[in-house]
C-alpha cells in the first residue's frame, strides 16, 4: 500500500465530502482551507440568511460552524459524526457580512475528538464560539488502497 501525506489525505477527504454535501453548498458556504484536524469555511450573509430582526439567523451561523467542524474532524479519512455540539453567540452578523468559521482540533483520542470553531466577520470580530465533540464510525471517505 502506498502512503499519502496528511495534507493530501485531508484534501482528498474534503473533496469526497464536498461532492456529497448538498447542505453546505445550498447555504452558500465554501471550503477555503483544509488540513489535518482543521478546516476553514466562509459564507457571505445574504438576505435569505436573515431573520425577522434583520440579522443573520443563528441557525445559519451554527450551520457554518458545524460544517467547518465536520470537515476538520473527517480530515483523516475516517468517517466521523457529531456527538455533541454547543454554540455561544457573541455578536450579531448582518447582511453583507463575510463570516469565516475556523475549526481546529483540541483533542483526539481513540474514536473521540474535540474541536473548537471560532466564527468571525470580515473585520476579525468574533460572532460565535462553537465546541464540537465527534465520534469515529465505520468506514472511510475514499479508498486509500493503491493510492500513489
Amino acid at each position: 500500500m502506498n502512503s499519502i501525506t496528511p495534507a493530501e489525505r485531508a484534501l482528498r477527504a474534503a473533496q469526497s465530502m464536498w461532492d456529497d454535501d448538498r447542505a453546505s453548498s445550498w447555504f452558500g458556504m465554501h471550503l477555503a482551507e483544509i488540513g489535518e484536524g482543521s478546516a476553514v469555511m466562509v459564507l457571505t450573509v445574504q438576505a435569505h440568511h436573515c431573520n425577522g430582526h434583520g440579522m443573520c439567523h443563528g441557525g445559519v451561523t451554527y450551520a457554518l460552524a458545524d460544517s467547518a467542524f465536520a470537515f476538520a474532524c473527517n480530515s483523516r479519512n475516517q468517517r466521523t459524526v457529531a456527538q455533541q455540539n454547543s454554540m455561544t453567540y457573541v455578536a450579531a452578523a448582518w447582511e453583507g457580512d463575510i463570516l469565516t468559521a475556523r475549526a481546529r482540533e483540541v483533542s483526539a483520542s481513540g474514536r473521540s475528538g474535540i474541536y473548537d470553531v471560532k466564527v468571525t466577520r470580515q473585520d476579525g470580530s468574533v460572532v460565535a464560539e462553537f465546541r464540537g465533540l465527534c465520534r469515529a464510525i465505520k468506514g472511510q471517505l475514499f479508498d486509500e488502497e493503491g493510492t500513489p
